[in-house]
């Protein structure tokens, strides 16, 4: 229902509720200021013209007269047989006297049914409608609350909205061409995909591709939550599945999506303690629906997670869901792409170079670009611009990496002169190692909770990585600490970032990428297992003594790094001093900046 509509018939009815509250209250007002006389007091008065007024009804009179007091009193009495009474109101002197037909049924109703009918309103306005309007629908928790998409054509998404997954769109539309036409590929003998489960990172484009898919099938697509599913009644999560797929079929051909499926899919009975009924009842539901002993035509379950490892094997084999698609991060060509469709409602300056903005976001996924984009746009209008320029969108890249600038730190002369040395040696180390990625900017102002930053950008999307780089990327992560231990002779907490990331880097050369001479090619790195008992079940999977081996090969690769960046460190101590110095100057070095700068000392 519309909310505008819905408003209004809430107003409406609570408008009645007031007026019927109202008429009931002024009913027993007047029924409590009258006082009740018999009939023959009411003559006695009237023969002693102490009657003001009187209304006449069949079954009751009511009336004033003047009290003892002079006060005016309201009385009503039950009427007898009485011809003379209007000849009698004349002698009298009544000064006004009128009949009224009977309401005593009106009256009665009101009064006796008016409560029941108000308490029954308020009843189910507080509670009922409360409770079925709140997070828990008690009183329809078991249906299912699948999204059907309307065909509201302005604002559907279709496969021109996505980017940078071109090898995804072609399988889905595959499964698009099926819906629209299926007798194209039944006539080979083919039959129709019954799942489909998207997988990769988060922001990737997942939902966005369920959402094309409603868009081009032209068939009705029900979309829900995992955690939908699953709630506090025992149950509910199967008869919400068989529900959904009920309203499917009957509109068969359709689509139902359910997105983080891993919510209600993941293994059955792992962890301490056995395994989670309610959810692994509403994954076997799922199961059957998809393969029973009743079948299902053409109904598509595409089903989107961030955790493919943990879902159960049988929701993953053919004939359950018959198509994995793999989602990744997009590579230069699909950012620029991604870049493109988020600037359509962007006033943009026609100077922007997006294959630029592409080269300098590596590693950005669709809802990173989008965050970009968005900031850019927020940038420009805090400016007062009239259109995004080069310099919003730089700074855009900036925030969404490292986050806002904080300017209203205050950093003592001191603290700065440790940062630009810091983030110079990081800087100088990157551009003395051959190979090692180029610095595109080097600040030490904060951003986020970072006091500064040295920005490294690689010419081009890497899909393997050398021994000789990673080892080159651990000496720029120790480049700062070696740097502070050299000039100040000091060691600050500003490096415990760059140690975490050097150890963790470390540890995957020798426990994943077999890059250790004295380990071995074997990979030591545990199953990826989310549940406690099973971790606890398998163990590391080594002995203590391989334990203490791959510690001691960590310790000498980090050691031989800062060995070796020291060295280098003390061999260029003019560099660094003249980057360091200008750094703290300006604030904010650009790469051509750093390598001016550097070429400049050398001469």
């Amino acid at each position: 229902m519309d909310p505008a509509k819905k408003n209004i018939k809430q107003l409406v009815i609570w408008v009645a509720a007031f007026i019927l509250l109202l008429v009931l209250f002024q009913n027993l007002k007047v029924a409590n200021e009258e006082t009740e006389v018999p009939y023959s007091v009411f003559r006695e008065r009237l023969k002693g013209q102490q009657v003001v007024d009187v209304t006449v009804r069949p079954d009751m009179i009511r009336g004033g007269f003047k009290g003892p007091d002079g006060k005016i009193q309201r009385f009503r009495a039950y009427p007898l047989p009485d011809p003379n009474l209007v000849a009698d109101l004349d002698k009298d002197n009544v000064r006004e006297y009128k009949g009224e037909p009977d309401k005593s049924w009106v009256t009665a109703a009101l009064i006796n049914v008016g409560w029941v009918v108000l308490f029954v309103a308020l009843w189910w306005f507080f509670l009922v409608r409360q409770v079925q309007m709140g997070g828990k629908q008690a009183l329809s928790f078991g249906r299912s609350r699948a999204k059907l998409a309307g065909g509201d054509k302005k604002k559907k998404t279709t496969f021109a909205d996505v980017a940078g997954c071109d090898e995804a769109k072609e399988e889905l539309q595959e499964i698009v061409d099926f819906l629209k036409d299926p007798g194209k590929f039944q006539k080979l003998g083919g039959k129709i995909p019954k799942g489909v489960l998207l997988y990769g990172a988060p922001g990737t484009g997942k939902t966005l591709l369920a959402r094309a898919i409603a868009g081009e099938a032209g068939v009705p697509f029900f979309s829900a939550s995992g955690s939908e599913f699953v709630e506090m009644f025992v149950g509910v999560g199967a008869a919400r599945v068989r529900d959904l797929f009920e309203q499917a079929k009957k509109t068969a051909p359709a689509v139902v999506f359910v997105d983080e499926l891993d919510a209600v899919g993941r293994h059955r009975f792992a962890g301490i303690g056995g395994g989670h009924d309610e959810r692994e009842q509403t994954l076997n539901q799922i199961l059957i629906e998809l393969d029973g002993f009743e079948g299902q035509s053409g109904v598509i379950l595409i089903a989107a997670t961030n955790r493919p490892d943990v879902l159960d094997p049988a929701l993953l084999r053919p004939g359950r869901f018959d198509r994995h698609i793999n989602i990744p991060s997009p590579d230069k060509r699909g950012r620029e792409a991604i870049l493109r469709v988020h600037m359509r409602s962007v006033k943009l300056d026609p100077k922007v170079e997006v294959d630029v903005l592409a080269r300098r976001t590596p590693g950005f996924v669709g809802s990173d670009l989008a965050n970009l984009v968005n900031e850019a746009a927020l940038l420009a209008a805090r400016r007062n611009k009239v259109q995004v320029e080069l310099p919003e969108l730089e700074e855009a890249i900036d925030r969404v990496m490292a986050g806002p600038q904080r300017k209203s730190r205050m950093i003592s002369d001191k603290e700065k002169r440790i940062i630009a040395y810091h983030e110079s040696g990081h800087a100088l180390i990157a551009k003395l190692l051959p190979g090692a990625d180029p610095v595109h900017k080097v600040s030490i102002i904060p951003r986020g909770p970072a006091l500064g930053y040295t920005l490294q950008l690689p010419e081009d999307d890497r899909y393997l990585t050398s021994r000789t780089e990673l080892i080159n990327n651990l000496c720029v992560l120790l480049g700062g600490r070696c740097t502070e231990v050299l000039v100040f002779n000091e060691i600050t907490t500003g490096d415990s970032s760059d140690l975490s990331k050097a150890t963790a880097l470390a540890q995957k050369m020798v426990m994943e990428f077999g890059m250790s001479e004295r380990v071995g090619p074997i990979t030591y790195r545990k199953e990826s297992e989310v549940f406690l008992g099973r971790d606890i079940a398998r163990g590391p999977g080594y002995s203590e003594s391989t334990a203490e081996l791959i510690d001691a090969e960590i310790k000498r690769i980090l050691g031989e790094c800062q060995a070796k960046v020291s060295e280098l460190l003390v061999k260029n101590r003019r560099l660094l001093d003249a980057l360091a110095e200008k750094l703290i100057e300006k604030e904010i070095l650009e790469g051509e900046e750093v390598s001016a700068i550097l070429q400049a000392a050398t001469a």
